[in-house]
């Protein structure tokens, strides 16, 4: 399900979690089934090794990868990363 241009400019910027007493909060309406265990990767938005122009190219890809998604031309992930799977032996 792709959702609105709004909440998919929510996920591509990434999740935001507060810190409360130790623990990470992160108050986000899901679909995800009970106990499914979700990975959270603290990222600087500054530390990266792309110059203007690479981050330019970034930014355009993402932003037609999304057009695909709204016009449903999309596949399962497992299939996809499969794939990568079977091409990185």
């Amino acid at each position: 399900m792709v959702g609105s241009d709004e909440e998919q400019d929510r996920r591509a910027r990434g999740l935001k979690a507060r810190v409360q007493r130790g623990r990470l909060v992160l108050d986000l309406p899901t679909k995800l089934p009970e106990d499914t265990v979700v990975d959270l990767v603290v990222a600087d938005p500054d530390d990266d090794d792309l110059d203007d122009v690479e981050r330019a190219a970034l930014h355009a890809a993402l932003g037609e990868g999304w057009a695909s998604a709204r016009e449903g031309r999309t596949r399962p992930a497992e299939e996809f990363l499969g794939e990568l799977r079977r091409a990185r032996k």
